[in-house]
């Protein structure tokens, strides 16, 4: 066995006991530990570490650790760029693009109209969305922090909020995709893109009042939904508006309500 001084950063103490919390403490380790393996011992997801300093140098998730070594864990830096330090991932994905377990499906459907490809089923198992995550390069959100810490995924969000509104502020401000944001152009039901419709085309499917008093809709190839811009296009709206406001501020709280 050999012993090493943990400490915790930020949000990351949420995850721990709280007399770990805000503070350093030493642990046993086995002399084949790794610092993944003890991080997510202590209850915190691989997927939710940023940077790892041990002894003054940035290391991965294999670092053996010796007796006496004092490690340092950091989530995502908001406001300093690290880039020339040795991340814990290989590389950022090039498209942001997620999948959202059981839990979640609507936090997937407002990322959905704010324009994120975000797949979602209520039947999705662990492995499988594990495996979805990796083969198609995705981020998986989840509120179980045992699920982001299944082998082989490297980009995940543990997701603090329990309301969907309130997600989507705290996904927008932690990734920085204020400025992706691209409103209404996937289908909420399918993840499909939706593309421009004549009114010609759409009449005979709209109720009597939207023929008369919208000009302008889109269609979803594989669902066959058609789309305008009424009262709940407003709200949604609104509520993206909102979060696009908390999301480019940097300001979602972390609210369990």
């Amino acid at each position: 066995m050999v012993t090493a001084t943990f400490r915790f950063y930020e949000e990351l103490n949420d995850f721990l006991r709280p007399e770990r919390r805000g503070s350093e403490f030493s642990m046993p380790c086995a002399r084949d530990a790794t610092t993944k393996h003890m991080i997510e011992a202590f209850g915190v997801p691989h997927t939710e570490v940023e940077l790892i300093i041990v002894n003054g140098e940035s290391v991965g998730f294999d670092r053996l650790l010796s007796d006496g070594d004092r490690v340092a864990v950091y989530p995502r830096f908001e406001s300093l760029d690290i880039t020339p330090l040795l991340r814990v991932r290989e590389r950022p994905l090039r498209v942001t693009r997620f999948v959202a377990d059981a839990h979640l499906g609507g936090l997937a459907r407002l990322l959905r109209i704010a324009g994120f490809d975000t797949l979602y089923r209520n039947d999705y198992q662990d492995r499988e969305l594990a495996d979805i995550a990796i083969r198609e390069e995705r981020i998986l959100l989840t509120r179980d922090r045992e699920l982001l810490k299944l082998r082989g995924i490297t980009h995940g969000c543990y997701v603090h909020a329990q309301k969907p509104a309130r997600q989507l502020s705290e996904i927008l401000a932690r990734l920085d995709l204020a400025r992706s944001v691209r409103p209404f152009t996937l289908c909420l039901e399918c993840n499909a893109p939706l593309k421009a419709i004549e009114k010609a085309q759409a009449l005979e499917h709209l109720p009597p009042s939207v023929q008369v008093s919208h000009e302008h809709f889109s269609t979803c190839d594989l669902c066959g939904r058609i789309f305008w811009k009424g009262s709940h296009w407003k709200r949604m709206r609104q509520l993206l508006d909102e979060a696009i406001r908390q999301g480019g501020n940097g300001s979602a709280e972390k609210s369990q309500s």
